[in-house]
């Protein structure tokens, strides 16, 4: 039997309990660095998947099941815990879906509702982006292909990108995943937009893992009442942290030590869970 593998990046301790980390959109495996430390200190193992890098071919529910079928097959079978950050918390939310109780915790950092559930696209800093996608498709293919030639210039992708999105912390890092995100795969950040701005509401009534939702009260590239929203429409949403003061990456850097305190409460619980195995885990 061919085992399903894609490559990933690993941060944190090197056998310690799994947590799968979906990156956002546009973004890198190696936005996941942000929990290499906390990791380490509380016995867990990030792993972030070059989702990108799937084939683009595989779209709609054929993309998300390879994706689940990897993450099943390496964690032969039993029960992980999944981050999903920005955009990433979109596909975060179809692995619930399609995984169930493998999935033990979803974590929601700064994400993204769905854009038809309230009127949320007029006042994210993406709309533009978002727009072209839904109604001009070979425009924002276009626009991607742009966005590729100027990567080479990683402080301007980051001043288009970014312009209107609140709080300037993390440019080292962000403009770094940004330059990694538009220079490889780009058909597969192309995906992940072209799904995201697509209907998809009435799948959150079917998402009943354990959810905990963090957001930040001035992000305003996936503003707060994006959380409100994911808050009441997900069956198993048992908490909600909104923290005053902090935006887009910054609620993720503040989330992560707490996230990794209350994951490692339960690092003991190894029978619960399997030691990462197989797959492709692309070096430094």
């Amino acid at each position: 039997m061919i085992r399903n593998t894609l490559e990933y990046r690993q941060f944190g301790a090197d056998d310690g309990q799994p947590v799968v980390y979906f990156h956002g959109t546009p973004g890198a495996p190696e936005e996941c660095a942000v929990f290499d430390q906390y990791g380490k200190e509380h016995k867990l193992t990030f792993i972030d998947y070059d989702r990108f890098a799937i084939d683009p071919a595989l779209e709609g529910t054929a993309y998300y099941q390879h994706l689940a079928d990897a993450i099943t097959d390496q964690a032969a079978g039993k029960a992980v815990d999944m981050i999903g950050f920005s955009i990433g918390g979109f596909i975060a939310l179809q692995m619930c879906r399609l995984m169930g109780s493998n999935v033990r915790n979803l974590y929601l950092v700064s994400a993204a509702a769905p854009l038809e559930a309230g009127n949320f696209i007029d006042i994210a800093a993406g709309k533009s982006v978002f727009r072209l996608a839904q109604m001009h498709p070979s425009a924002f293919h276009l626009l991607v292909r742009l966005q590729g030639l100027i990567a080479a210039g990683p402080s301007l992708v980051f001043r288009m990108m970014f312009a209107s999105a609140a709080g300037g912390e993390f440019k080292t890092l962000i403009t770094r995943i940004l330059k990694l995100c538009f220079t490889r795969h780009t058909p597969g950040y192309a995906r992940d937009v072209r799904a995201y701005v697509q209907p998809w509401n009435k799948s959150l009534s079917g998402i009943g893992v354990k959810t905990h939702i963090w957001h930040g009260a001035e992000d305003n590239w996936s503003p707060v009442a994006m959380a409100e929203y994911l808050a009441s429409a997900i069956p198993g949403c048992t908490s909600t942290e909104i923290f005053t003061g902090l935006s887009h990456y910054s609620c993720l850097q503040r989330a992560a030590p707490a996230i990794c305190r209350q994951l490692g409460a339960t690092a003991g619980e190894q029978s619960e869970y399997s030691t990462w195995s197989g797959g492709i885990h692309a070096e430094d």
